[in-house]
């Protein structure tokens, strides 16, 4: 007895030392009173006059008034980003949970009764719940069930605690601890937290249970309560229930064990926390939540589990806890505990609203579920009333569970919800974990049930007999080889926990696994086992296109000699020779193994490569020279070779401007090629019953339609070049266009002036380049760099910034700011000719070898020392005189444009302008040395009419100009616009007056009604196009509706963008994902064409569209209008080179009817970023790009965010006036043709989203200098116009990647910047800075742009369907005013003139804006002819 006395002293005296010694380090911050004091206490303690209990309880007090008063503590504050506040809150918070665990009565002994949980023979029936040491996370699946039906966990993990153990030392030293080392490291500790529930200490939002009545009762005491009429004092009657009794319970509050407050569904049940309850219960008929009839119980628990058991009525979910003894069902939560208990309601009626909503649009964007989220009114009842995109992110986690749960219990040929792209934005933004608790929860999941589907969806697509055929054809043959291969082959992540559970056994999978007793045909894996991590990242991958220029080899004539093989034949000549030329004897046949070849015959060419399949040629001429019998092939290209690869047909080849010389030995044999012309009947062939099949296959005939070009992928009718008289057996039409083009890229001179003998230069009048001629006194462009005017752009510089304030800041360490113009390079140089002229050599005679051009050249107004500023208010098209000279070589020479004194114009300056983009003017003369602008000098006047006036008769005198000539009329084509949105595409078409659309299709309401609004006169059909296609096709006249529908022969152009998201999230080509392709609207609409067969077609969508499948969608696309007949070629441009203040890139693809011109298309107009830029098409590893020569020149400056909106009035955040005064002129050359020429004192749709009160208090925080985004917010306690206070965020964990701040403050908000898993505890929310962009910000390249202002010198981004500050383009702050962009900006930022009416609310205008159905091409249309800037590209391209 006295050994054990003695160790339980040594004990003792071991702890004093240890808390002496954890005092010292604390002793000399505190104030003098507060050393006397702990002295004193300690005195107390040794003479026993206060227990060691106590004198702990005193220490702790003491500690927690005096440490937070210090200045270390307060620097600590600032550097971790939370909040000061007295910790006596927290003092007496611990005092009161310390009498709160005491208070309530303890369970009745464990040895008193048997727990359900330690008993093997009974299983709680608890539906989907959430138990201790379990893991398990409830489901929301059985809330879309009609009947709401518990689902029960198979057992209760855990063993079941009855009675609270007492508080103990080691706690209490804990706090003190937590309280100690805050001290002693400052500057560098995170904030203490409470180690049960994880809630900081130190928040002002902790609250504490307030305690019981005196009347309330234990749980088994509560339990045989007569109110609740379901057992007597019997404590064996009450033990031989089989099932748990179930009760309702109101006025409820969850706690820890030291009495905090506390949300249950945080995860602290399945890591073993303790959480008790204390209510009054009612009996589980009592529907009233009133607390009459009730029971008062104290303490109940610990819970076990927690679960959901659905939706009462369809809108209220029910939750529920199980205990040791017994479910109950919550109804109202006790004022205290309303606010915690709301999120848990809030969170499950979102997962609802998702789960719904994307299940009927699997195709919604991110900005479209906030629309939905916002606009969605909460049931009455719940104890919230909105939701918000912080809801959303809040709850985040759980909805994308619910979400995989959803999945789980799909069939297996569902696409999974989890992969649409509004999921997986979510995903990312908000840094969910993928497969979180899975494992456990599905064990949970008896029978789930699923939302019942939307019986509407999409019809079924009406197709053409062979556009049918050509897409069932290739997908057949793709299906059976995947059949082959046993199919793709599942991969894992093996790291989530649903990679890590064991084979179910019971779904279709694991029942044909040999394991289970199957065949193990199907190799797929376990149902219950599929990756979410590997289903999101091969979807992202899907959708991924490389936005960088990739350095692919460039396209060039491919070299046949190193490949070809030669065979051993018997060859000899037949006839006499019927040309000698030098050493060639050329001869028109030739016997080949017997085999008569003449010239004009097609041959087969061996590889030697057997892998490679035959080259083909024709033989263009026949000779013998020294290296022995030859013949010159002019060679075709297989299909397989061209853009279409595998989707061609096998015996269809194309001619290309390939050929060369070789020996007739390397000839195998002779083959048929034929020439399928288009029928003299082909615009009335559409639709009919064709055979895909044009000839059979022999093994030695073949067919071709089109000569292509391989560095533009270009099918055009084959050229038209025949042979003279004199080289009708040694013509090539390869080498005579090869040559024309060589010459072309070569400057020509001609008509020489009379000069001088003495002049060391001849003059010319006149010289040809690039096909153009070129005349003394034209104007052309040149490379910016052919000479300078003054001091170049400067770039943005970083600034010095408090990092505590702006703690964020530092992750802005790229100079590069999105949407910025800084690199953008300047438009081309204009000049004068003012000579043209070669050098002579020493024998007098010209050098024609080097063209050299003496020019006069000309300012725009951004060069001249008045800078940008200048540029803006003048038009874009005006220049300055100046008689500075140059001199460059005409290589250097871009293209021709007319320059013009405007004083001299014999039209308006406006109408001169509108004949064409290249057509400028000059009103004075500018001279650099002075800095003055003066009048132009005679010369400069007199150099352009040359006595002719008002420029007339200068185009007759050249055959090749048009540039000088008022444009043709060209008569408008009869149009027909599919998936017409609200008519920009048709706009920017009437405006170039190339088209007249007569019919449009649009199936969205409002869309259709904007486009009536603006096209009075044509007919807008709302239904399905598949259905008026299939009315068409079956000899209908008319709609249902009386209107008329277009007949073949009608439809002179036809353009539209088809949606292709049906098909986007595809992985594999399967029987389910070709139902889906063959059902998509691209093959609807390319059976529209083939019905029709318009004289042109366009066909504009994403830039992904061209690489979607490895560019499958694009070969499929192309091989069915040249299986149609039609010339086609396909190209993306960037809509901000063609004169709008936005970056968009659309892929396009064109196509003419046999007879007509396959159309070019138009060189930029304006320069833009060169991120933007990247515009080339990797197609089986081969580059392609457009036609366009001028790359990323221009001949025009970019249209900037101030040219287009800095003349619109002020508004403020949800401004929504549709109708208000201009009040001031235009301010820019874009906004004067913006607004029209006809006056409009009212400006319409200039109308903004009402953002919640925290987004617009960031908003309001987010500085005004460009490149500003969320990394630019402080970290501050404000006051929002809702009267609530946001929170500062706390920095809590360590950062692997980017370590501390400069003043040694920590930069992680989550343990996952120390690379651990993450913890919902660290989740923070009402943070002026968004928690979750920190938090995932590290892999998603810091958020750059959310919360963005646009740049009063920058573009947009490209437009969304709804501006969200954290969507996909977050740039859509406005740069000066705390507010998203309004319609009418987004509008103009598209070119859509002020005078373009919209329909609907406010998120219709802007997603007709936007236009959903994608129909964007008038971006670029639009802006390029709207302005009459651009008509005689269009002319030319459709003439």
């Amino acid at each position: 007895m006295n050994s054990s006395k003695t160790v339980f002293e040594l004990l003792i005296l071991s702890f004093q030392h240890h808390v002496k010694e954890k005092l010292k380090l604390v002793q000399d911050f505190l104030h003098v009173d507060a050393q006397d004091q702990l002295t004193s206490l300690e005195e107390k303690m040794k003479s026993s006059e206060i227990s060691m209990e106590v004198y702990i309880s005193k220490v702790k007090a003491l500690l927690g008034k005096e440490l937070p008063l210090e200045n270390g503590v307060e620097q600590n504050g600032r550097a971790n980003g939370f909040s000061n506040g007295s910790h006596d809150d927290e003092t007496m918070g611990v005092q009161e949970e310390e009498e709160a665990v005491k208070s309530p009565t303890a369970a009745k002994g464990k040895g008193g009764r048997r727990s359900k949980s330690n008993s093997d023979t009974k299983k709680s029936p608890a539906s989907s719940r959430v138990t201790r040491n379990s893991g398990k996370q409830p489901t929301i699946m059985s809330m879309f069930s009609r009947v709401s039906q518990k689902r029960k966990s198979e057992d209760l993990n855990g063993e079941a605690v009855n009675g609270v153990s007492d508080v103990k030392n080691e706690d209490d030293i804990e706090e003190v601890t937590l309280f100690l080392s805050i001290k002693r490291n400052v500057c560098v500790t995170p904030p203490p937290k409470c180690p049960d529930c994880r809630q900081y200490l130190d928040d002002s939002d902790l609250k504490f249970f307030q305690g019981d009545p005196d009347n309330a009762l234990d749980e088994p005491e509560m339990l045989t309560d007569e109110r609740l009429s379901l057992f007597d004092s019997n404590e064996d009657g009450f033990e031989s229930y089989e099932e748990l009794p179930q009760h309702k319970i109101t006025n409820f509050s969850v706690y820890d064990k030291r009495g905090h407050l506390c949300p249950f569904d945080a995860g602290l049940i399945e890591k073993n926390v303790e959480l008790y309850f204390s209510c009054v219960v009612k009996p589980i008929y009592d529907d009233n939540p009133c607390l009459d009839g009730g029971v008062p119980a104290k303490k109940l628990g610990p819970i076990n589990a927690w679960w959901i058991t659905g939706f009462d009525g369809g809108e209220k979910a029910l939750i529920g806890f199980t205990t040791a003894f017994a479910d109950y069902i919550l109804m109202h939560p006790s004022e205290e505990y309303a606010p915690i208990f709301a999120l848990m309601q809030e969170k499950i009626y979102m997962s609802k609203i998702v789960v719904e909503f994307l299940q009927k649009n699997p195709d919604a964007t991110y900005e479209d579920l906030l629309n939905k989220i916002e606009t969605t009114v909460p049931p009455a009842g719940l104890n919230f009333n909105c939701f918000t995109e912080d809801t959303l992110l809040r709850h985040a986690q759980f909805v994308v569970e619910q979400v995989e749960s959803y999945d789980e219990a799909g069939d297996s040929d569902e696409q999974p919800i989890i992969v649409t792209p509004c999921m997986r934005d979510l995903i990312k933004l908000a840094g969910v974990t993928l497969g979180k608790r899975r494992a456990a929860r599905r064990q949970a999941i008896r029978h789930p049930t699923k939302i019942e589907k939307d019986s509407k969806g999409p019809t079924k697509a009406t197709t053409t007999t062979l556009v049918y055929q050509i897409f069932d054809t290739f997908f057949s043959d793709q299906i059976e080889q995947n059949d082959k291969d046993g199919g793709a082959k599942r991969q894992r992540c093996g790291v989530c926990e649903v990679c890590q559970s064991p084979d179910c056994g019971k779904c279709v999978a694991c029942k044909d696994m040999i394991k289970f007793g199957g065949s193990g045909k199907s190799k797929q894996a376990c149902k219950q086992r599929r990756c979410p991590n590997l289903a999101v990242k091969e979807a992202e991958d899907d959708e991924t296109i490389e936005e960088e220029d990739v350095p692919v080899e460039k396209s060039k004539k491919v070299s046949h000699a190193k490949r070809k093989k030669q065979t051993q034949c018997k060859l000899s000549w037949i006839g006499e020779p019927i040309q000698t030329e030098g050493k060639k004897q050329y001869y028109k046949k030739v016997s080949v193994n017997d085999e008569v070849l003449e010239v004009g015959d097609c041959v087969s060419v061996s590889s030697e490569d057997p892998s490679i399949p035959l080259y083909l040629a024709r033989i263009a001429s026949l000779w013998e020279d020294n290296n022995g019998k030859m013949f010159h092939a002019h060679w075709f290209l297989r299909g397989i070779h061209t853009v279409l690869g595998e989707s061609s047909d096998p015996l269809e080849l194309v001619i290309v401007d390939e050929c060369e010389d070789m020996l007739l030995n390397y000839v195998q044999g002779k083959v048929d090629v034929m020439y399928k012309a288009p029928s003299n009947n082909w615009f009335m062939e559409g639709g009919m019953d064709v055979e895909i099949k044009v000839i059979e296959d022999d093994g030695k005939s073949f067919f071709y339609q089109f000569w292509y070009d391989t560095e533009f992928a270009r099918f055009e009718t084959p050229p038209k070049t025949s042979p003279t008289d004199e080289n009708m057996f040694k013509f090539c039409g390869s080498c005579v266009r090869t040559k024309e083009r060589e010459e072309q890229e070569v400057p020509r001179v001609s008509e020489p002036l009379d000069q001088k003998d003495e002049d060391n230069k001849a003059l010319y009048a006149s010289a040809f380049f690039k096909g153009k001629q070129f005349k003394v006194g034209d104007g052309v462009y040149l490379p910016p760099e052919a000479f300078n005017f003054g001091p170049q752009k400067r770039s943005h510089r970083k600034e010095d910034v408090d990092e505590d304030l702006y703690p964020e800041y530092y992750r802005k360490s790229s100079d590069y700011i999105k949407g910025s113009n800084l690199d953008a390079p300047e438009p081309f140089r204009v000049a004068r000719i003012k000579e043209i002229f070669c050098h002579r050599r020493s024998n007098n005679k010209p050098d024609n070898s080097e063209v050299k051009l003496r020019l006069y050249k000309f300012y725009r107004p951004e060069n001249t020392h008045k800078g940008v500023k200048a540029s803006y208010h003048t038009d874009i098209n005006q220049l300055y005189w100046s008689d500075e000279e140059v001199t460059v070589s005409m290589t250097e020479v871009l293209g021709r444009c007319q320059v013009e004194y405007a004083e001299d114009l014999n039209e308006s300056i406006q109408e001169y302008s509108s004949g064409g983009p290249d057509r400028f003017y000059f009103l004075e003369a500018y001279n650099a040395k002075s800095k003055s602008f003066e009048d132009p000098p005679n010369h400069a006047r007199s150099a352009v009419h040359k006595g002719k006036g008002k420029g007339k008769g200068k185009g007759t005198e050249r055959d090749d100009s048009n540039v000088d000539q008022q444009a043709p009329k060209v008569a408008k084509y009869r149009t027909l616009d599919v998936f017409s949105g609200c008519g920009g595409l048709s706009e920017g078409f009437h405006q170039a007056g190339i088209s007249e659309t007569l019919w449009a299709i649009e199936m969205w309401e409002p869309a259709a009604q904007a486009f009536r609004l603006n096209n009075p006169g044509t007919t807008v059909f709302t239904e399905d196009c598949n259905v008026l296609l299939k009315l068409v096709m079956s000899g209908e006249k008319t709609n249902s509706l009386g209107q008329k529908l277009p007949q073949k022969g009608d439809v002179e152009m036809l353009c539209g963008g088809p949606p292709c998201q049906g098909f986007s999230g595809m992985n594999r080509f399967n029987s389910r994902t070709y139902s889906k392709f063959k059902n998509s609207l691209v093959v609807s609409y390319l059976s529209y064409c083939d019905y029709y067969r318009p004289k042109f077609f366009l066909l504009e969508n994403v830039r992904n569209f061209v690489s979607f499948k490895k560019s499958m969608v694009l070969k499929l696309t192309l091989r069915c209008l040249v299986r149609m007949g039609y010339q086609c070629t396909f190209g993306v441009l960037q809509a901000g080179q063609y004169g709008v203040a936005q970056t968009r890139r659309r892929a396009i693809i064109l196509a003419a009817a046999p007879g007509e011109k396959l159309p070019h298309y138009p060189e930029p107009l304006h320069v833009f970023a060169p991120r933007a830029c990247s515009l080339s098409v990797v197609v089986d590893e081969r580059k392609y790009v457009s036609n366009v020569t001028r790359g990323n020149g221009g001949i025009y400056r970019t249209i900037t965010v101030r040219d287009t909106m800095s003349d619109l009035p002020e508004i403020r955040n949800g401004a929504a006036a549709l109708e208000i005064s201009y009040n001031g002129e235009p301010q820019s050359w874009f906004q004067r043709q913006i607004r029209g020429t006809q006056y409009q004192p009212i400006l319409k749709d200039h109308i903004c989203k009402d953002m919640s009160a925290l987004v617009e208090g960031r908003m309001r925080h987010i500085p005004l200098a460009p490149g500003s985004d969320w990394r630019d917010l402080p970290n501050l306690e404000v006051r929002l116009k809702d009267g609530t206070m946001t929170k500062k965020l706390r920095y809590t964990h360590s950062d692997k990647k980017n370590g501390r701040s400069s003043t040694g403050s920590l930069r992680g908000v989550c343990t996952c910047a120390e690379g651990k898993p993450c913890d919902p505890a660290d989740r923070q929310f009402n943070t002026l800075i968004p928690w979750c962009l920190p938090h995932t910000g590290n892999r998603h390249n810091h958020w750059a742009g959310l919360y963005g202002r646009l740049e009063w010198d920058g573009f947009f981004s490209t437009t969304v369907t709804n501006p969200e500050p954290m969507g996909k383009q977050g740039r859509v702050l406005h740069p000066e005013q705390h507010r998203v962009v309004s319609v009418r900006e987004c509008a103009r930022s598209q070119g859509f003139p002020d005078t373009y009416r919209l329909f609907g609310n406010i998120l219709d205008k802007h997603r007709q804006v936007k236009c959903e159905q994608p129909c964007s091409f008038h971006r670029l249309c639009h802006s390029m002819l709207s302005f009459k800037c651009a008509i005689n590209h269009f002319n030319e391209m459709f003439t």
